[in-house]
């Protein structure tokens, strides 16, 4: 048993001398190799035995990270994994004769690589790709994996932003050689995605690839390029809950700016205050957007929300005026009584002080008038012509009532005058002036020249009352008949509020449903 296990210790050693001989072995073949291949080599000339042949380079393109899509400038940042494979005819070996040696790696600067860049580069440094190793292989295959961070320009299209997909285009190509001396070959139907990671703000959808043959002004030769569009769809849940969602919550408070009760003052300082923040949502807009004649469709949103609510205030401006209208205002026209006060006043729930939106008002008992009080009021409002005819009706009756005491007068004092109670002036100066006429057959007492004869009334001076009254009647009447007419505009307003706040809650509804709905 122990023997058998210094056998065993004993062809372990053994092995590990005879690897440590092969690496060490590997190791000088690898540099013999290196000095036999690149003593006569040169890496400025195209490695081909027949100037004459087309070299192809295979070309693949890894996308790695999206860093940055720069929408203002145009500018797409992006992290590329650059593989380029080629043969390379001065640098094959026969791997036996170097103890069979495969592939080694070496610097890239070591070796004749092809001008393959990036047409659309937008760096101002232009770096382009890092300084890898080689692979090369005992055939003479070239392999260049490098990592590269380009900067591509991208035409942008922000018509549907922030529901937009954007097309940006990679074309890489040879920039010195045409078409007869390289030709590029595309490895892959598409770019490859299975190392890419995942953006914030960008989806990626494909990245097919395209080979293309262009025939330039400059030059009369072919010039082949490989031609990769990369998807884009912007994730557009960030927008929705920074820019959009204020917009439409404050695009709501338009309408209500009508529900405001026109005494409060604040209709058009509401209205002025959401213009002003949307304005604000806007300028934060424009400055990420580049100054193209197409308008983003959140912009176009908040164009025509500002618009509808430049049209509202206006409107709540024009409506105000109808409800501070004074007692200069015309009487409403009838058609507008029958469309405002009747129908729309009812669709839209516009009740006077005391009525019910809920139930009827209780009909008024009308009891039977006699005939002299026909003329009072209509409504709770005096007529201007029954009130005359009353007033002239009374004042008959007055003079008439005046006469028949003025007739009794003259006969209960004739029998006095011959005895002497009344003295004869107070009589005569009474009837001579023909303005004093007693009413009251009261005590008889002496005139005293002239001054009160008896207890009297002036004709005159009722008619100066009767006047009065009338006056102040129709002062009265006229006072409730501007009221009507002051509260009818009123209420005009008040109906023309309500239907213009369902008309901009409707368009305001219905916008945002269509913004909304690029989301779906």
């Amino acid at each position: 048993m122990e023997l058998w296990s210094s056998k065993l210790s004993l062809q372990f050693i053994l092995c590990i001398y005879l690897l440590q001989g092969c690496w060490g072995a590997h190791g000088k073949f690898a540099q013999k190799l290196l000095n036999d291949l690149f003593t006569n080599y040169t890496s400025a000339l195209r490695p081909v035995e027949d100037t004459d042949k087309v070299m192809n380079v295979t070309l693949q393109i890894t996308l790695s990270q999206i860093i940055d899509m720069d929408e203002r400038n145009q500018i797409l940042t992006a992290y590329l994994w650059i593989r380029q494979v080629w043969f390379d005819a001065y640098l094959s070996w026969n791997k036996d004769d170097y103890d069979g040696l495969d592939t080694i790696r070496i610097p890239s600067s070591y070796v004749w690589r092809p001008d393959i860049v990036l047409y659309n580069n937008a760096d101002d440094q232009f770096t382009g790709s890092m300084e890898t190793n080689v692979v090369i292989r005992h055939d003479g295959q070239i392999m260049w994996d490098s990592p590269a961070i380009t900067k591509s320009s991208c035409k942008v299209d922000v018509s549907f932003f922030p529901f937009d997909s954007q097309q940006c285009w990679l074309t890489f190509g040879s920039w010195t050689y045409n078409g007869n001396q390289i030709d590029i070959v595309n490895a892959l139907d598409s770019g490859d995605l299975t190392d890419f990671v995942e953006n914030v703000e960008w989806e990626v959808l494909g990245m097919p690839s395209k080979k293309n043959v262009i025939l330039y002004g400059c030059c009369s030769d072919p010039y082949p390029d490989i031609t990769y569009t990369l998807l884009l769809k912007r994730r557009a849940s960030f927008y929705i809950f920074n820019l959009l969602l204020p917009c439409v919550m404050i695009s709501f408070l338009a309408p209500l700016g009508f529900y405001l009760p026109a005494d409060s003052g604040e209709k058009v300082s509401l209205g002025v205050t959401v213009l002003l923040a949307l304005t604000v949502f806007q300028l934060l807009v424009a400055e990420s957007m580049p100054p193209s004649e197409n308008v983003p469709l959140i912009g176009k949103y908040y164009i025509a929300t500002m618009t509808m609510i430049t049209a509202s205030t206006a409107l709540t401006i024009f409506i105000m005026n109808i409800h501070h209208c004074g007692p200069e205002a015309k009487p409403i026209p009838i058609w507008a009584k029958k469309v405002i006060l009747e129908y729309m006043a009812r669709i839209f729930f516009v009740y006077e002080v005391g009525e019910s939106c809920l139930s009827p008002q209780p009909p008024v008992q009308t009891e039977p008038r006699p005939q002299q009080d026909e003329g009072r009021t209509v409504n709770g409002h005096a007529r201007k012509e029954d009130f005359a005819l009353k007033v002239r009706r009374n004042r008959d009756e007055l003079a008439q009532k005046l006469q028949e005491d003025h007739e009794d007068l003259e006969q209960g004092l004739s029998p006095s005058l011959s005895m002497g109670n009344v003295p004869t002036n107070c009589h005569n100066s009474c009837k001579e002036e023909g303005k004093h006429v007693s009413l009251d057959r009261g005590e008889s007492s002496d005139c005293g020249g002239g001054k009160g004869c008896c207890k009297a009334h002036c004709l005159c001076h009722n008619q100066s009352l009767l006047r009065n009254i009338e006056f102040i009647a129709n002062y009265y009447r006229d006072q409730r008949a501007t009221q009507k007419r002051t509260g009818e505009w009123k209420k005009v307003a008040k109906v023309m509020d309500r239907f213009f706040m369902w008309i901009f809650f409707i368009m305001v509804f219905f916008m945002s449903l269509l913004i909304l709905g690029k989301a779906i």
